[in-house]
């Protein structure tokens, strides 16, 4: 891949940037500030940014809806604002929380919002009337960010109580947790099929969680600061986080490795944005600089020369370029075809082990050399283990590719 390249260096904001969001219509992007204004920035270069300034505090996030003909922003003034993103700035506010609203989301059919705050809840809202609909309250100190899943059935939330909750939006009820050991998460993304969660720790690390068999799938350690926000790339092979420690990193999922480092702002990066399309990067820093780069990730091609780790999911060591190279959905088929009869290889091989493991086992024998020898067999029964475990959810990943490719095709 080539390395994307900064194409906008957006200034007017007087602090820094909390967070971003494409306008899917036309080439704009919001952006919201703790000066307690929210700007929107046009890429032609005849028309001005727009500054809404209704908001009496630090504003700490800005969504546009799915159509983009609203903005929402949420507040440390304890209110969530509708916006017309025009010249007006027209705006509708609503009391949403008894403490700072923290992240504010359109749901996917534009009908809803989901907004989290510092008053430990996650609260549901229609958009029409701005009614609200109901609490998710067992989070037990402020919740960070919630977001909706790409069919809007799901809503996840992370909170400094050092949990990530699942929510049925039906029913209200929290149908898993995730407990983080150390830090906690300061944001999260949902994976474009809604199989996956992204999420950025206060402990500098990068996760990516399973929402099917609700495991840890992916973790990424290369950052050395808190990792403030994440952005999935709408073909769900790319994942970029932001970070306290001035970089932006993105990772190949499906080769499991950081391929990318970014550098262009001062100071701590507070968000980070995917354009819906996935051409193009959004960035803004406590700099109060926003920079737009041309992502050069093309979601169809695929990579080569990817060496997965051997025996571990875990990436730690960063690396700077990949190459890759044309393919269709056929490539995508044969690559889980191999990655199938690759696990099927492996786990022959692991039953061939466990019968001689089993079967030397049961013989009376002191010779050190069979000793030796058994220790021998079960490490690499123990490393074949590892490498079927690390087959399956790279096949897990690619099937995901093939399901994401084959709607895109189909709409």
């Amino acid at each position: 891949m080539r390395d994307p390249e900064l194409i906008h260096n957006f200034k007017g904001h007087k602090d820094a940037i909390t967070g971003l969001s494409f306008n899917p219509s036309q080439k704009q992007v919001a952006s919201s500030s703790l000066d307690g204004s929210v700007m929107l920035w046009n890429w032609s270069t005849d028309k001005k940014a727009y500054r809404f300034s209704a908001h009496t505090d630090a504003v700490l996030d800005v969504n546009f809806s799915r159509s983009g003909h609203l903005m929402a922003s949420g507040s440390r003034d304890r209110t969530i604002r509708l916006w017309v993103p025009n010249m007006k700035g027209e705006s509708t506010v609503f009391n949403a929380h008894q403490a700072a609203v923290r992240s504010v989301e359109f749901s996917p059919e534009n009908l809803r919002l989901v907004s989290a705050s510092d008053d430990k809840s996650v609260k549901v809202w229609t958009v029409h009337r701005t009614k609200f609909t109901q609490s998710l309250t067992e989070h037990t100190n402020w919740v960070r960010c919630a977001r909706w899943s790409p069919d809007g059935k799901l809503i996840a939330s992370c909170s400094d109580d050092k949990t990530i909750k699942i929510w049925d939006e039906v029913s209200g009820t929290c149908v898993h947790t995730f407990n983080e050991p150390k830090g906690f998460g300061q944001h999260l993304d949902w994976h474009p099929s809604g199989s996956c969660l992204g999420v950025g720790t206060s402990d500098s690390k990068v996760k990516v969680f399973d929402v099917r068999s609700m495991k840890l799938q992916q973790q990424y350690s290369v950052h050395e600061a808190p990792v403030n926000q994440v952005s999935f790339h709408p073909s769900g092979s790319y994942l970029v986080s932001a970070s306290q420690d001035e970089t932006i990193r993105i990772y190949d999922l499906l080769a499991v490795k950081p391929v990318c480092t970014l550098y262009g702002h001062d100071k701590g990066v507070g968000a980070i944005h995917f354009s819906p399309q996935g051409e193009y990067i959004a960035s803004g820093a406590c700099d109060a600089k926003i920079l737009v780069w041309k992502s050069n990730l093309d979601a169809s091609k695929d990579k080569e020369n990817c060496k997965p780790p051997i025996d571990s999911i875990h990436a730690d060591s960063p690396v700077l370029n990949i190459h890759k190279t044309n393919h269709s959905d056929n490539t995508l088929a044969q690559t889980k075809d191999n990655l199938i009869r690759a696990k099927d290889a492996f786990s022959a091989t692991k039953d061939d082990l466990k019968d001689v493991v089993r079967s030397v086992g049961s013989l009376d024998l002191d010779d050190s050399r069979v000793s030796q020898q058994l220790t021998e067999v079960s490490s690499k029964l123990e490393t074949l283990t590892q490498t079927v475990l690390f087959v399956e959810k790279r096949l897990s990943l690619v099937e995901d590719q093939v399901k994401i490719l084959s709607t895109n095709r189909l709409n």
